[in-house]
């Protein structure tokens, strides 16, 4: 499995001042910026710098940011699913998880998000994979955004659905759990027929699914 990785960088104008959106960005690199303090969604801002740094260092990983001089102030984060997870079932090399994409309060608003995936996506980086991504309503931050969780499921649908990652049915127990869960996927125009049909296998444990 070739993991494409080709730098991109994206300057954007706001209220802040200039915006870097740059990556996937090296883990040497990354480790001389700091993280905004809002970034805590997932756990407290020095760990999650930590998390950042480790899966820029993977051969398959990748870290897109924004940030505000060395201010990381939004990021993603691609990597292979964790293997305590039903994702990594299929021992597939070319099945990468939208792992993680938060953006600081005050710079929500702005397309970060966006304008982090998209460059993710560029240069046909990831047409030689299959990428997912896991909704789970209690990730969500809807008291900081002021939405319901239908107006929420809506905003990550249509992020997701700006690099042509859409909706697939699955048997997963999480996902099925709540309706406002979803799997988002993207499949390459690269990936072969047989990373497909493994990939079937993998969200659908009831054969009969599909």
């Amino acid at each position: 499995m070739e993991h494409r990785k080709i730098y991109q960088v994206n300057r954007l104008s706001s209220k802040e001042g200039e915006l870097l959106v740059e990556g996937p960005v090296a883990p040497d690199v990354l480790a001389g910026w700091s993280m905004h303090t809002d970034l805590d969604a997932f756990r407290r801002p020095r760990d999650q710098h930590e998390a950042l740094v480790e899966i820029a260092a993977l051969e398959e990983g990748r870290v897109i940011v924004t940030r505000d001089d060395t201010t990381i102030v939004g990021y993603v984060t691609f990597h292979y699913p964790d293997e305590l997870e039903r994702w990594s079932e299929g021992n597939m090399d070319d099945l990468i998880e939208l792992g993680a994409v938060e953006v600081s309060n005050s710079y929500r608003a702005l397309g970060l998000g966006k304008h982090m995936i998209r460059s993710a996506f560029a240069d046909s980086q990831l047409d030689n994979a299959i990428v997912f991504a896991t909704e789970y309503y209690w990730h969500w931050d809807l008291e900081g955004n002021k939405m319901n969780v239908w107006d929420y499921r809506k905003m990550m649908e249509n992020l997701m659905k700006s690099v042509d990652m859409v909706w697939f049915a699955t048997d997963d127990p999480e996902i099925c759990s709540h309706p406002a869960n979803c799997l988002m996927v993207r499949i390459g125009k690269e990936v072969p027929l047989s990373s497909v049909e493994k990939f079937d296998r993998v969200r659908f444990r009831q054969r009969f699914m599909y």
